[in-house]
């Protein structure tokens, strides 16, 4: 690798939704030696990005670290095995694209379309997003692409899309200076979206009386330190609190007649659901006080410009898709929405997982918010893509976990997992360490050697990541950012988009995959989304690098920073009446509630300094020092009852499985309750696959996971169980394979 000029770079970070500018520095300042890292790597350093609209300089310290990510422990060749008990060995890119060639043509011919299945990522740029679906559901003819987007924000997607008509987030982060209430519920937002909550405090800081914080989550945490109101509920009432809130200001005539009456639909059988939810039924459900549910229906019923802020807390449910809609429903009982300080906001995990809704990255989507089971929608999309009609099959394709059961029944030849990590963030780890044993050809596109994912691999292709190739990211606020390329490209890595698109000719489809850049794919994107609400036909790669990051919808002939920050000012909505929907669905609660075996509720999360499953983070000494290994958080009543010790070992265990982590006895969780964060898989030093634990019944409408409920017992651990010989030894191949690809790589630079 070479350094670079002196001239400082504009991005957005590479973490989570909440997509804030960065300014990227390089190694080399004048009169200032060369910063490498311990491998001897140039480091661009970070900090905020002044103009970015969206974080106005902020940054947290995952993204002022990020610039120490970007060289250590990358995969820098193309490797192969054609057993997963054999080693790999390094091959070229023409026999990997050979192979994965074959392989495609080979199934089309035998199973056909549906043998194949990708499961791609919100780290995606927009570009490499847009290709992939042009690639599978084009010219392959199979659906079978989703994104761990399935696994974070699908809730959010189909409770927007039961509400409004269509996904999008109404709101933007302007409206967190504008709230008079700030409704947070299922999300710690100091810890996973850390610049949104310092605006929100910083504002309550200068006047307290300004805004009201209500925190709805079963800990204590930095989040609920700033909350007027903490309603402690059990885990899974989410929705009987929203129904008790919603039964309480229809009692004390709270609503909004008017907006009622002139923009939504379904009130009546939404009243007469909640007419059961009763103060004294819902908090004998959630375990709150009857003082608390009135002290904050109150707060809705005053109508006076209500935000709310949800994450994973809620959307990872099986009731998700639920919880969503009956969050909306209080906005539209009330009327907050589209104008400043109201409405509901969720806000996204990974950093472009907006612009992959976009692109219709997910099994049952297409670009534009279209849907593959809309005739004219596929009709569009075969047209713009050049593809005859009917090449788009008229079914939805197999979301995440249904591509792990596919697996399972030997119905997937083809499994590429692509810039993700599933075998940390999926649940049931061991079943779905079994059912890739079941695929002919798992392939694993990934920037970083040695994740959990590769030693399940077969074939793993080196990605350039974020700062070594160009492309679009969309965040939480629907702000679309410019990411150029700063740094070359690491050994032999190459973009995904550009990998799709060769794999495209190569199958016969020259035409349709002939593209010279990215700007090139970005602008055949941007065009199919006219006329939709996620309109960018006016956007391009030189308009965002000229003027600036900008939102949607923005078509053909906008003006840059011009238009509205909002979405339904006008109180139309893109549903066939133009209305609303009130979404009334019945209260189901835990898909798996604590028992007499397992009389504990696990609940999962993440901690400030790390991100994910840690193939960047972990990275970072500094985030390391911050965060050094998971702890078990469990009340001292629970503590007590299951015989287990502040800074000891405990057993937590499940229907299908157990772990072991380091206990922190706390009053910050509720009795009944445990906490482990997600980071941890087994490449890691202090190993702790909490996935292990976890089961994969889903939300029946969005397929999201419920990866934050799962009831287990706890016990003090007997013994800490070490990797096998089998996995050791893969790990140990992997890690020469990428010092000696790293080594070759240095020596070229």
């Amino acid at each position: 690798m070479t350094d670079s000029s002196a001239d400082s770079v504009r991005s957005q970070c590479p973490y989570c939704g909440v997509g804030c500018g960065l300014e990227l520095m390089p190694p080399a300042q004048p009169g200032q030696a060369v910063k490498r890292d311990s491998d001897g790597n140039p480091i661009w350093t970070a900090r905020g990005d002044r103009r970015h609209p969206s974080s106005l300089g902020q940054v947290c310290i995952k993204g002022a670290t990020v610039g120490e990510t970007l060289a250590r422990g990358r995969l820098t060749q193309p490797l192969y095995r054609a057993g997963l008990d054999q080693e790999f060995r390094a091959i070229g890119w023409d026999q990997a694209l050979e192979l994965l060639e074959w392989r495609i043509r080979s199934t089309l011919a035998g199973k056909g379309p549906r043998a194949i299945a990708m499961y791609g990522s919100g780290q995606f740029h927009t570009e490499d997003y847009y290709l992939a679906q042009k690639l599978l559901k084009g010219a392959l003819g199979t659906n079978n692409f989703d994104a761990n987007s399935r696994l974070c924000m699908s809730s959010a997607v189909a409770g927007y899309t039961r509400s409004f008509g269509s996904d999008g987030p109404p709101c933007c982060y302007d409206d967190l200076d504008h709230c008079s209430v700030a409704f947070l519920i299922g999300t710690n937002t100091a810890e996973c979206h850390p610049v949104l909550f310092q605006r929100l405090l910083k504002r309550k800081k200068r006047n307290p009386r300004d805004v009201t914080v209500v925190v709805v989550d079963p800990r204590s945490t930095d989040t609920t330190k700033a909350a007027d109101h903490h309603l402690a509920i059990r885990p899974g009432t989410d929705l009987a609190l929203l129904h008790g809130l919603a039964h309480l200001v229809l009692e004390v005539s709270g609503f909004d007649a008017d907006f009622i009456e002139e923009a939504t639909e379904g009130l009546s059988e939404f009243a007469q659901l909640i007419a059961e939810a009763t103060p004294a039924r819902t908090t004998q459900i959630c375990g709150i006080t009857e003082q608390q549910l009135r002290e904050v229906a109150a707060l809705w019923a005053m109508r006076d410009r209500i935000l709310s802020l949800w994450s994973m807390g809620v959307n990872q449910r099986r009731e998700g898709t639920a919880v969503v809609c009956g969050l909306i429903n209080l906005h539209l009982l009330t009327g907050q929405i589209g104008k400043p300080g109201a409405g509901p906001f969720s806000l996204t995990g990974q950093p472009n997982a907006m612009g992959g809704r976009e692109a219709g990255g997910l099994a049952h989507l297409l670009p534009g918010y279209r849907l593959v089971v809309n005739d004219e929608h596929r009709a569009e999309v075969e047209k713009a893509w050049g593809f005859p009609p009917g090449s788009i099959a008229s079914a939805r394709g197999l979301s995440a976990w249904q591509q792990i059961e596919a697996m399972e029944r030997g119905e997937l030849d083809l499994w590429w997992v692509v810039a993700t990590n599933p075998l940390v963030s999926l649940p049931n780890l061991e079943r779905v360490k079994g059912a890739i044993a079941s695929c002919q050809l798992v392939v694993v596109s990934e920037a970083y050697a040695d994740t959990e994912t590769s030693h399940y691999a077969h074939l793993l292709l080196p990605s350039s990541q974020w700062s070594e190739k160009a492309g679009a990211m969309t965040n939480s606020e629907r702000r679309v950012t410019y990411c150029p390329s700063y740094r070359p490209r690491h050994g032999q890595s190459r973009p995904d988009w550009e990998v799709f698109a060769e794999l495209g000719r190569r199958l016969g489809f020259e035409h349709q995959f002939s593209y010279g850049s990215a700007a090139e794919v970005y602008a055949e994107f941007a065009a199919l989304t006219a006329g939709r609400v996620c309109d960018v036909s006016g956007l391009s790669h030189g308009l965002l690098v000229e003027h600036g990051p900008q939102q949607w919808p923005f078509p053909q002939g906008s003006e840059p920073c011009g238009g509205s920050k909002r979405l339904y000012g006008d109180a139309c909505f893109p549903t066939p009446s133009g209305r609303a929907r009130f979404v009334a669905d019945a209260v189901m609660g835990l898909a798996e509630p604590p028992c007499a075996i397992y009389p504990l509720v696990l609940t999962v999360g993440r901690y400030l300094g790390q991100w994910h499953t840690m193939t960047r983070t972990a990275k970072v000494e500094r985030l390391q020092t911050m965060h050094p290994e998971p702890l078990l958080e469990i009340h001292p009543d629970d503590a007590k009852r299951f015989g287990v010790m502040h800074g000891e070992l405990a057993a937590v265990s499940s229907r299908r499985g157990s772990v072991t982590a380091k206990v922190l006895v706390s009053d910050r969780i509720r009795p009944g309750s445990v906490f482990l964060p997600m980071h941890w898989g087994f490449s890691q030093e202090s190993a702790c696959e909490v996935n292990v634990l976890m089961h994969e019944q889903s939300c029946p409408i969005s397929g999201q996971p419920e990866l934050k409920a799962a009831a287990v017992i706890v016990a003090p651990a007997v013994s800490v169980v070490k990797p096998t010989e089998h996995s050791q030894g893969r790990l140990e191949l992997l890690r020469r394979l990428f010092r000696d690809g790293h080594a070759s790589a240095r020596s070229r630079a």
